[in-house]
């Protein structure tokens, strides 16, 4: 706070350093507005850049110079607001605090484990974020949930006498203390780290969400040792899952001492401080420079935008529309949406991470005006790679290659003029549009040869700019569409330096009506930090079925909440009369993970409100408790903000009515819809208010171009530019269907793409169960009338190439006998099947009368029935021992949905000895529905586009992208056949000695390959038999992983490869045997294809399928009692290649599911998870060592049934080229013997056991094989 010696505070600076710019706006008090740009890091001339603004302003404000460097007098400024990108920077160019993490024993590998996907499917080099923390100490503390969600028979919630384990915590929740902190050994601990240098920690324990006791101890105990800075994940993110609060918490611990030092720095610029000196933070709101931390600072200048489009483009009336924030930088896009109340998200990706603080929601597309054309097999693609600042689009004289921002130059969509002489190595030459033609020329001749078209450069600049389009418009549909909201029910608001030059066309794109764009778009971050309020958040766990009995309990504990956030705004300056506060309660289903945010209101049904909220999200409503988990209470107050935009509303209509029809004293020739037009250019500066502009045109001023489409007019207000599409289009007239234009091949292979994507997001949003929702175990996409593949999502390896098989077979099945309305069911694997969790949901779509499509979603079911606790039956021989299998069945029959016969289908399971049927058949029931929902969203998709663009229009462009993946394959095949010449052939085994025998012949004249997989061993007497779809999945995976390219991924990839695969081998088995390990023998397949290849080690070979649970039919006595299983698939290690190392914990091939947190399945299932960690020293040695495998120990808290099914435990993960083996898995149990000592016992790799309260089983996975020759000296290390 600055002192303010008798000077009027008239100035209010809001900043918002960007990547590239930093933006100012200048508010003095009875002047006009004043906002300017410069260079966010110029170390030449200034050595801050919004120190650097501010003297600048006062430059202005004062009418003096200031010299560079003088401490800056701050009496006159009475608010300075800022925006930085400095927390982003420092975690993005890994340059934060050093620090060490302090956590539970046997949890310290969570953060570098993750979630074990992998973040980039097809990538055989795997690469996941590196651990922010420079050192990490368990120490032997432990508590855990004394009852567990899914008990059949919950226990008593009072806490019985005498026993001084157990804790009533403040949420509700009564917890064990299994093993109190030692305080000893923390203080030798903290006592290391100290005399180490380390100045900084986090601490995160187990279940500290609602015991955060032990950290705040640690806390305390670090205080007194000392350290500087010391935070606790309680306090970070006091929310369930440890996973997500040690990411939070690490981040917090490696950003706030840099956040900390850079306040102080930029302070200590002035000689006298602002009255309010105030910073932007990732939810919308203000803190005092003093209060600033590191977390909050991530999205600072994005949610400066968000606020932006809110304060300056939505009236704020009920009815009026909501509006999707379009923010296109030079390297990003940013996508945001709001409805009169702000989006905030609990988990924020970032930099890899997943970060657990309130945020506001913001989508980022790496698609921007720098980003980088390239022609390949005949298709357009625009980035993801980005030209950057250095040295930027062609134009910029720097050597740069073609991006979008050289299209719309070279198409007159961008004036030259209005760009100043910056350009060049010297930085003092204009524009390069010679070097744009010429390149353009030369690129349009490489495009020409590759598809044996005729276009012409601005063609081909132009198909460029569509692609682009609508490769932005692909994440707005997906963003809004996943949840329950329709694009064109929306507004556009466009701002940012690119974004006016797109933005009609993407509203095109999506159906929206009507594009916003503010007086300050290209500063409109800056200006929406002008007008936000201080802001600040508490939450407090909480465990209770909702009922209104339990409201005076809540409303004790926001009496609390609302006090403490009172005074933390109290304390910033704030007036108690201008602060609001705003409740919410995370609330979720009974038995279901998916928390929703309920904000209090107006009636105070919060039940009526969440099941409301979830059934618009969801689809879906249970008739289940609702539970309470947290209570939340957010303080908006205000320190005085800047002045707000008229309404848009108010401003058009006086458009409409008033506005003058300019003539143009400037034109320009644009390339518009195929040919050059003289298109009027207008100075939006000298434009007289209102003003009525009929499109085409281009609209300019200092900072921006605006691009008018044809079939839009622009209205020009006081503070808006509005533009409203006056004349739809039919875009069937303008597809030619005689010929394919590589243009419109690439904007449908982004529509077919974004459909399957939807569906995904359709699935996810609607199921019930952990393996689909969280885990993600599923699949969807779309075939053609025949049933061959156009476009599968890249979800989960294993279904890529499978699910034709399935949707073939349904359609021989029902040829002509299908109609609108009816849904098939199949898993079975003679039927295109892969393993009978597997479930795969078929519809036929129907346009005009006529099967057109049909879309299908394969998700696997955790529990179907059968023998086993779940769905994965380790000692299973036949296949009715697996449980339920359907070769084909209607669930749906003319729109009806069949529920008895499904519930009769899946209770059959029960009728072969010692089978049960499904525990929990309400949830198959959902995951089903959920399946029908997903492929309707499909439906309606599909049908949209056809009538867009016409059926035979849509069609055509289907085969023609089937083709484009067709040539992708051959063209990489011709390549590797001029590298061997020779047949490639290689052997592996099951650990059961069965081989897997592989010879590939490829012919470099047709581009075609043989797999021959002759010589393979007979199906088994087990259960690693795979259906002859698992090997196209496998082959159709590796393909895609060796071409290393983005190409569509359909029955285009399969068609130039023939493959063989002998009747009764285990890759081709008939139809009785067991197959339910079918997708973990799948591994031991894509690691022989690329072995035979020799691109690198084999990985893990396993999905390690590890599972618990109790109740089901008694096989003896035939008694069913209630139970409950759990299922998930373990990571282990990657294989090594020519220059990677392998990756640690992960899962491989053909799977990518997530894991289950460990505090998650602590409080939904009867155990405790001892250890979770990496397997050190497991991944083979060599140049490039293997990944290393997993360790996943489970102590049991009740007699509970568990099973592993796993591979790799006799025939370890081979090296390469000299590289040493991975280490094999190891599957062990402790099991008390006849004296009540516990015993270790060897499992095998396939094993069922029944295990006692305090008995445990260790899953240790396998490591993957190394590549190259190790060398002690020279090799390389991890």
């Amino acid at each position: 706070m600055g002192d303010m010696p008798g000077r009027t505070q008239d100035i209010r600076i809001s900043i918002d350093r960007g990547g590239t710019f930093c933006d100012a706006l200048v508010q003095i008090a009875d002047r006009p507005d004043t906002i300017f740009k410069l260079l966010s890091d110029d170390p030449q001339n200034y050595p801050d850049a919004p120190t650097e603004a501010i003297r600048r302003a006062l430059e202005i404000a004062e009418g003096r110079p200031i010299p560079l460097g003088e401490e800056l007098d701050g009496t006159r400024i009475k608010s300075c607001r800022i925006g930085t990108t400095v927390a982003t920077n420092a975690l993005l160019e890994r340059k934060g605090e050093r620090f060490a993490l302090i956590t539970t024993k046997g949890m310290k590998d969570v953060c570098e484990i993750g979630d074990q996907s992998r973040p980039e499917l097809f990538n055989l080099n795997i690469r996941k974020p590196d651990v922010l923390f420079s050192k990490v100490v368990e120490l032997n503390e432990r508590v855990t949930i004394e009852d567990y969600d899914l008990n059949p028979f919950p226990k008593d919630r009072s806490i019985p006498d005498g026993d001084p384990e157990l804790v009533h915590t403040a949420s509700g929740e009564i917890v064990r203390v299994l093993q109190k902190l030692n305080i000893q050994e923390t203080r030798n601990v903290l006592y290391e780290l100290k005399e180490n240098g380390y100045n900084s920690i986090a601490v995160c324990f187990m279940h500290s969400y609602i015991f955060p006791d032990h950290e705040q101890q640690v806390l305390s105990l670090a205080r007194e040792e000392g350290f500087q800075f010391v935070t606790a994940s309680s306090d970070v993110s006091p929310h369930v899952k440890i996973l997500r609060r040690a990411t939070s918490v690490c981040s917090e611990a490696y950003l706030y001492p840099i956040i900390r030092r850079y306040v102080d720095n930029f302070q200590s610029g002035f000689k006298i401080l602002p009255q309010n000196v105030e910073f932007m933070c990732s939810d919308g709101g203000l803190r005092q420079a003093q209060k600033f931390s590191g977390n909050e600072a991530l999205l600072s200048g994005p949610a400066g935008g968000v606020v932006g489009i809110a304060r300056s483009c939505h009236d704020g009336s009920e009815d009026s529309a909501p509006i999707i924030g379009f923010d296109m930088g030079g390297t990003s896009t940013d996508i945001s949406r709001y409805d009169g109340k702000f989006e905030h998200l609990m988990e924020t990706r970032i930099a890899g991470r997943t970060i657990a603080t309130p945020m506001l929601s913001i989508q980022t597309v790496a698609a921007g005006g720098g980003s980088i054309l390239f022609a390949r097999n005949g298709l357009f693609v625009v980035g993801p790679e980005s030209a950057g600042a250095h040295p930027g689009p062609a134009c910029y004289r720097k050597g740069g290659p073609l991006t979008i921002t050289d299209a719309n130059l070279f198409l007159g969509r961008l004036v030259p003029s209005s760009f100043p002489s910056i350009f060049g190595p010297n930085a003092n030459e204009p524009l390069d549009g010679d070097i744009v033609a010429k390149k353009f020329q030369e690129l349009t001749l490489e495009i020409n040869s590759q598809s044996e078209q005729r276009l012409t450069p601005e063609e081909v600049a132009l198909g460029f700019l569509k692609v682009a389009n609508e490769s932005m418009s692909r994440p707005i549909r997906n963003a809004t569409e996943a949840r329950g909201f329709v694009p064109d029910k929306h507004n556009l608001v466009s701002f940012g330096g690119a974004g006016g030059q797109h933005a009609t066309a993407i509203a095109n794109n999506l159906g929206i009506k009507r594009v916003l764009i503010h007086k300050y778009s290209s500063i409109l971050s800056a200006y929406g930090i002008s007008l936000a309020e201080l802001q600040s958040e508490t939450s407090a766990p909480y465990a209770a079925v909702f009922t209104k009995s339990i409201l005076p309990d809540i409303q004790q504990k926001i009496t609390t909440l609302t006090a403490k956030l009172k005074d933390s705004l109290l304390s910033q300056g704030v007036a108690e009369s201008s602060m609001r506060f705003e409740t919410a309660f995370s609330m979720r289903y009974k038995g279901s993970d998916t928390n929703i945010s309920i904000r209090q209101p107006d009636n105070g049904e919060y039940a009526e409100t969440f099941i409301a909220t979830h059934f618009r999200e969801f689809a879906f409503s249970l008739n289940r408790d609702v539970i309470v988990d947290a209570i939340k209470v957010r303080a908006i107050g205000s320190s005085g903000t800047g002045t707000r935009s008229s309404s848009p509303v108010t401003g058009l209509e006086e458009a409409r009515k008033l506005g003058t029809r300019p003539s143009a004293s400037v034109t320009q020739r644009v390339y518009i819809e195929g040919s050059w037009a003289t298109t009027p250019v207008y100075n939006l500066e000298v434009l007289p208010k209102p003003s009525i502009i009929e499109g085409p045109a281009l609209m300019i001023d200092k900072t921006q171009t605006i691009f008018v489409e044809p079939r839009f007019c622009a209205y020009l207000t006081s503070d808006h530019v509005i533009i409203d599409k006056v004349e739809d289009e039919i875009l069937a007239e303008a597809v030619a269907t005689d010929t394919i234009s590589p243009v419109q091949l690439s904007v449908f292979g982004h529509r077919f793409m974004s459909i399957a994507e939807q569906m995904g997001n359709t699935l996810q949003r609607i199921s019930i169960s952990t393996s689909i929702k969280e885990r993600l175990d599923f699949s969807c996409a779309i075939f053609s009338p025949d049933g061959s593949l156009v476009a599968n999502a890249p979800h989960i390896p294993i279904h890529l190439g499978s699910m034709q098989f399935a949707i073939q077979h349904q359609h021989k099945l029902w040829a002509g006998k299908l109609k609108v309305g009816d849904v098939l069911l199949t898993n079975h694997p003679e039927c295109g099947g892969t393993h009978l969790p597997d479930l795969t949901v078929v519809t036929p779509v129907f346009f005009q009368d006529q099967l057109v499509f049909y879309v299908a979603s394969r998700g696997h079911h955790t529990d179907i029935g059968g023998k086993g606790i779940t769905s994965m039956v380790p000692d299973s021989k036949e296949l009715w021992e697996e449980g339920v299998n359907i070769r084909s069945m209607k669930v749906v029959s003319g729109g009806i949905f069949m529920e008895a016969d499904i519930r009769a289908a899946f209770d059959a399971a029960a009728n072969f000895p010692g089978c049960s049927a499904t525990r929990r058949i309400d949830d198959n029931l959902s995951d089903l529905k959920a399946q029908i929902s997903a492929n309707q969203r499909g439906i309606l998709l599909l049908n949209k586009l056809c009538s867009e663009f016409t059926l035979p229009v849509v069609h055509k462009y289907m085969g023609a992208i089937q083709s484009n993946a067709q040539v992708a394959i051959e063209n990489y095949l011709r390549e590797t056949a001029t590298k061997h010449t020779k047949s490639l052939t290689a052997v592996d085994y099951y650990d059961d000695g069965t081989p897997i025998r592989l010879a590939i012949t490829i012919n470099a004249n047709s581009g075609t390959a043989l797999f021959d997989f002759t010589g393979t061993g007979p199906q088994t007497f087990g259960n690693m038999n795979c259906p002859i779809s698992i090997t196209h999945s496998a082959v159709i995976y590796a393909l895609r992983c060796l071409i290393n390219l983005e190409i569509p991924l359909n029955q285009g990839c399969l068609n130039p490869i023939t493959i063989i695969v002998p009747k009764g081998s285990i890759l081709n088995p008939t139809s009785s045997v067991a197959i339910c390990g079918s997708t973990i023998a799948s591994q031991r397949i894509t690691d022989t294809i690329f072995r035979a290849f020799g691109v690198c080690a084999a990985s893990q070979g396993c999905a390690n399928s590890f599972g618990w649970g109790m109740g089901g039919k008694d096989p003896v006595t035939g008694e069913v009692t209630k139970g409950w299983n759990y299922g998930e698939a373990i990571g282990g290690g990657s294989g090594a290649g020519p220059g990677w190392h392998g990756a640690h914990a992960v899962n491989v091939h053909a799977t990518n599911t997530k894991n289950t947190d460990p505090e998650i399945i602590e409080k939904r299932t009867a155990v405790l998870v001892r250890r979770y960690a990496i397997r050190r020293g497991s991944g083979g040695r060599g140049k490039w060592n293997g990944g290393d495998g997993t360790i996943r120990e489970i102590e049991a808290r009740q007699k509970l049934k568990f099973s592993i099914l796993s591979e790799r435990r006799v025939f370890a993960p081979y090296g390469m080229e000299g590289g040493e083996e991975g280490a094999k898995g190891v599957n062990l149990v402790w099991k008390r013997n006849g004296e009540g000592v516990l015993e270790k016992i060897s499992l095998g790799g396939k094993a069922v056991v029944v295990l006692e309260e305090g008995e445990r089983i260790q899953i240790n996975t396998p490591g993957g094989g190394g590549w190259g020759k190790p060398d002690d000296e020279e090799r390389e290390v991890v």
